[in-house]
């Protein structure tokens, strides 16, 4: 079933169905078709209108995968305008149509293709179609429609034409012959003067009186027929107005993107300049011829996105239950009553918003101070191309095999395309129209300029370990935008190697390497030390010191060359790590590299000395430091002196106060050698009579250590007063001590 939109009338104005000029889309082949005959045929039928083609007139391709068509033609009364579009860009087109009536006239509605299944589809009209019905079967379901009936007329009495109403198709049987009958279809009407039969095979024509049954079965037949090609819809665009006028339609959907490749020739004498020639592949991936479309290049990266617009969605909305009353029949009720009380309460809400784009004019100025239209202007939504002149001579293509020297410039091939800034982008929009037939590609000159450049040798550890790369410091003054790309370098005549470039503005320096650089030869050497310290301070008792590391790398580059060569030394930038004052300033620093320049004379040695620091911070508690790590910092010739005195007054306590804890342990080995000695003695006087002589020293002995136990007790007692009273002062002392 065809879905409409009905988009608004505006005369001589734009309709906009989406205002997005860039987006991505799924595969496509295809950005637009013209219907096959068959449709047209099926189509242009409509009373009132006249169904037209639009060619192709436009194309801007862009290189983040997407691009712009525009379809342009004249147009007369009122017209409608059929493409077909692969199912995957349909979403797209929804996004992005822009439809334009320039002379008076307004659009009036854009229909396209439902996305529900074809017999799903054709079940929705008033003739179903879906299941191939037989000529019976088609006048069975018109029961009831007014038709004229053409017949064949067998006799001058039978009447040729009949007019009435289909009551339906039946069938009878015929005598065939002895003994035998057939069935025969009888076409039955109601007539002006009753009911009249009529064999269907004597019918020649039927034609529904009811327009609307007319155009139901033209819609049929429409979607019929475009559901051969699975894999395209079907979109129509319907122009309203008098007279002859000019339309434009535009839309952006997926595309391969342009890419560019690059020639450069390096002069033989040194100071050649560099020619840099330049190519732009473009694809046309679609199944239409482009013919004399105005095209250009624009070189962005535009956000680009998907939403599916195409497939019906539906809102979910709440289930609402109607309220439940008791019946008037008399209710007996049992015991409690239980009141039931159902109550349903939803809403819907239903939002819409309507999402409108206007086109902004934009105009800039050329070189001769002319205005230059914009990328979508308000006048003509036209792509701003340039009106310079081409000289189809020059474009022959490279007119001489290699010879001494690949003079591209002056017998190359002339650039077809004039480039411009385009907001935040850069395009090249091509001087002569392209022709470009169906699934074919093209290169087209964009680049033909004199650059600068110097010839260096690129040496990086981490690329080759031994030998530098051959490269050439390049400087974009083609006052171009370079897109990114491969480029093949030349020597003179002879190839040299391939390299690539990402995209470079103007004025640009970049790096170029083609070749291993067998000629020259690199031995990089690292050294690094222990670390010595640089800072020392202290802060409430908290340590705080820095440590620098030091690492030296020694590049010796080895020139085998018969000439001079300018080398560049890629050495890694770590973040970690800065350069030293003695370390000579790199030439560039890019953000994962320094590069520095070293001049290596024919058949010489040349050293690059890089000398990098790293500092470490580190804290630490001086009260859980031990003493030999206290006096690492007093020797240390960084530390002040009154950090050193702190630090010796700090180890001075501790001494002190390790020096009682000492005592405490000495004192504390006697009490336990005499208690240990006690259990001995109270056992001898267990087993020894009290009038022994042994049972009266025992005890005696015994009665002298209990007291040497209280006197051992009390200095034990005293002594850890007092190394409590040396440990409080030990850490109050460091926990309030700072120095720097």
């Amino acid at each position: 079933m065809n879905r409409t939109w009905l988009v608004a009338s505006l005369t001589g104005g734009a309709v906009l169905i989406a205002a997005a000029c860039a987006f991505v889309g799924w595969p496509s082949k295809s950005p637009a078709d013209p219907p096959k005959p068959a449709v047209q045929a099926a189509v242009a039928a409509t009373p009132g209108e006249t169904a037209v083609q639009l060619p192709i007139g436009q194309v801007v391709l862009f290189s983040s995968g997407v691009g712009y068509f525009q379809r342009e033609g004249a147009i007369e009364g009122d017209a409608r305008v059929d493409l077909s579009f692969p199912t995957q860009d349909i979403n797209d087109l929804i996004k992005s149509m822009i439809l334009r009536d320039l002379d008076g006239g307004h659009i009036s509605a854009v229909s396209y293709d439902s996305n529900a299944p074809v017999e799903k589809t054709l079940q929705s009209f008033a003739v179903n179609l879906s299941a191939n019905p037989t000529f019976a079967q088609v006048l069975n379901q018109a029961r009831g429609e007014k038709v004229e009936v053409v017949l064949q007329q067998a006799n001058a009495a039978q009447p040729g034409t009949m007019t009435g109403a289909v009551m339906g198709v039946e069938k009878q049987k015929v005598a065939a012959g002895k003994d035998a009958a057939v069935e025969v279809e009888q076409l039955n009407m109601w007539c002006a003067d009753g009911m009249r039969s009529v064999k269907l095979a004597d019918v020649q024509r039927v034609r529904f009186l009811n327009p609307v049954m007319d155009n139901e079965v033209r819609k049929a037949l429409e979607t019929l027929t475009l559901s051969h090609d699975t894999q395209k819809k079907a979109v129509s665009l319907n122009f309203v107005g008098e007279g002859k006028r000019n339309v434009r339609v535009g839309y952006v959907i997926e595309n391969p993107i342009w890419k560019t490749s690059y020639r450069l020739v390096l002069g033989k004498a040194k100071e050649d300049k560099p020619f840099l020639q330049g190519w732009a592949v473009v694809e046309n991936a679609t199944d239409e011829d482009w013919k004399d479309v105005r095209m250009a290049l624009v070189s962005g990266r535009p956000i680009s996105f998907q939403m599916d617009l195409y497939t019906p969605l539906y809102v979910p909305r709440p289930t609402v239950v109607p309220e439940l009353f008791a019946s008037l029949r008399p209710v007996t009720y049992s015991g409690d009553v239980n009141h039931i009380d159902i109550h349903g309460n939803g809403r819907i809400d239903d939002r819409s918003a309507a999402i409108m784009g206007g086109l902004k004019k934009e105009a800039k100025a050329d070189g001769k101070g002319a205005k230059r239209q914009g990328f979508v202007s308000e006048s003509d939504m036209n792509i701003p191309l340039s009106a310079t002149p081409y000289d189809a001579s020059a474009a022959d293509g490279l007119r001489k095999s290699l010879g001494d020297n690949m003079n591209l410039g002056g017998a190359g091939v002339s650039t077809m395309a004039t480039a411009t800034k385009l907001g935040d982008f850069f395009q090249y929009a091509l001087d002569k129209p392209v022709s470009l037939p169906r699934q074919k590609s093209a290169l087209l000159p964009i680049v033909n300029k004199d650059v600068e450049g110097t010839r260096v040798s690129i040496y990086n550890e981490r690329t080759q370990a031994k030998f530098p790369l051959l490269g050439l410091k390049f400087k974009n003054t083609s006052g171009l935008h370079l897109s990114q790309g491969p480029i093949t370098v030349f020597e003179g005549s002879n190839y040299a190697g391939d390299s690539r470039i990402l995209d470079v503005e103007p004025n640009e320096e970049r790096l170029l390497s083609y070749a291993v650089d067998l000629g020259m030869e690199v031995n990089p050497v690292l050294a690094s030390d222990n670390g010595r310290l640089t800072t020392i301070k202290v802060v409430k008792g908290i340590l705080y010191s820095t440590t620098k590391l030091r690492e030296t790398k020694t590049y010796t580059i080895v020139n085998r060359n018969d000439a001079e060569r300018l080398v560049l030394v890629e050495h890694p930038v770590r973040n970690d790590f800065h350069l030293t004052d003695d370390t000579a300033k790199p030439a560039e620093t890019a953000s994962d590299v320094y590069r520095f320049e070293v001049k290596v004379p024919a058949g010489k040695t040349a050293t690059q000395v890089v000398t990098e620091e790293r500092v470490i911070g580190s804290q630490v508690q001086l009260t859980n430091s031990n003493d030999d790590q206290m006096r690492i910092f007093i020797n240390s010739t960084v530390s002040s002196p009154k950090v050193k005195e702190g630090l010796k007054q700090g180890i001075a306590l501790r001494w002190a106060m390790s020096k009682t804890q000492r005592d405490i342990a000495e004192q504390q080995l006697q009490l336990k050698t005499i208690t240990e000695d006690q259990v001995r003695l109270r056992a001898n006087l267990k087993e020894m009579p009290p009038t022994a002589a042994a049972y009266k020293r025992y005890l005696d002995k015994f009665d002298q250590q209990e007291t040497q136990i209280e006197k051992y007790q009390a200095d034990i007692k005293t002594m850890q007063e007092a190394e409590h009273k040396q440990q409080k002062e030990f850490e109050d002392f460091l926990n309030n001590f700072s120095a720097e």
